[in-house]
């Protein structure tokens, strides 16, 4: 018995692990080619939990037409074959109020695709999964599914759709026809794979693809998405990109350890709402929301035109 332990352990530890691209940029460079759908397809096949045929990718705010782009986020629109719509949002900084983008981008699919004068049979249902890169909410899990109940105040039984609705609709419950939302905490992974949806966080998190992998889709990635299949010019770009993103984060990180003030008298402007302990970023978001111009929130920030027009942006207020 320990002699096959032992073979076994062995042959464990010499599984290869490749190294990928990450997941990002493959999203704003690669994955939005009808030819490469099927890396998208086996991820949302593996978190949905079952086949996704994906029918076409739409332009969003993360499509990048610049080379140079530097945000934070990547989102990337997609319509399935059964015309759902599923909105694949990725973050790495910190956002407050990221849980009410996630219905504000909901709620803009929605109305987006439906045209004036449609019955309400026509709203399109809609999948939000959010990957973030840091930790969004209070919670101990690493994947979280968010559907709509109706229970009955008195009796806590859950409202039911009727036969004749579930025959319209084609649905076996009432949050069938409700937006779902998915939430992917990537560095709450522990890196232990137990099933093939964590094969794909295990990529998610450490851009990496181990050969023993079997997730949909993981096969066309380790073809498609290799750092060594890149062309010279992908490889320029990719560097480039993650370039960008240290210096972005550097300079952020280096004006707010810099720059958090205090709300004392000889530091405020006229109208100016500083809290004590407030950060440069929430009195950036605060003096935007209050009116004041991007020269006066400089003047009380100290931070450049481009560090806060990159704030306001990420908080969607520019």
């Amino acid at each position: 018995m320990f002699y096959f332990a032992v073979i076994f352990y062995l042959d464990d530890m010499s599984t290869k692990t490749r190294n990928m691209i990450s997941f990002d940029w493959a999203m704003k460079r690669l994955l939005r080619n009808k030819a490469n759908f099927e890396v998208l397809e086996g991820f949302l096949s593996e978190l949905l939990g079952r086949k996704i045929i994906i029918r076409n990718i739409g332009e969003s705010e993360g499509n990048p037409s610049d080379k140079d782009d530097k945000t934070n986020k990547v989102d990337i629109f997609v319509e399935a074959d059964d015309s759902e719509l599923v909105i694949i949002e990725l973050q790495y900084d910190s956002q407050d109020d990221f849980f009410k983008r996630m219905l504000y981008g909901v709620s803009k699919s929605i109305t987006d695709h439906m045209d004036k004068g449609d019955p309400y049979s026509e709203v399109r249902k809609v999948y939000s999964v959010n990957i973030v890169y840091f930790d969004l909410g209070e919670g101990d899990d690493y994947v979280y599914h968010g559907v709509t109940h109706f229970k009955g105040l008195h009796t806590q039984n859950e409202l039911h759709l009727t036969v004749k609705q579930q025959q319209v609709f084609w649905k076996s419950f009432i949050g069938d026809l409700y937006p779902e939302y998915y939430i992917i905490k990537v560095r709450g992974f522990n890196d232990v794979a137990k099933n093939t949806l964590d094969e794909w966080i295990f990529y998610l998190k450490n851009d990496q693809i181990r050969d023993d992998f079997t997730a949909q889709g993981l096969d066309k990635a380790r073809e498609l998405l290799a750092y060594d299949n890149l062309t010279d010019e992908e490889k320029k770009a990719y560097w480039r990109d993650i370039e960008n993103r240290r210096n972005r984060d550097s300079e952020i990180v280096t004006a707010f350890s810099d720059g958090e003030i205090k709300g004392r008298a000889e530091g405020r402007s006229e109208g100016e709402v500083i809290g004590e302990t407030k950060t440069l970023e929430r009195i950036v978001i605060e003096g935007k929301s209050n009116g004041f111009s991007l020269e006066q929130i400089q003047s009380f920030t100290k931070l450049n035109i481009e560090q806060i027009i990159w704030i306001l942006t990420r908080h969607g207020l520019l």
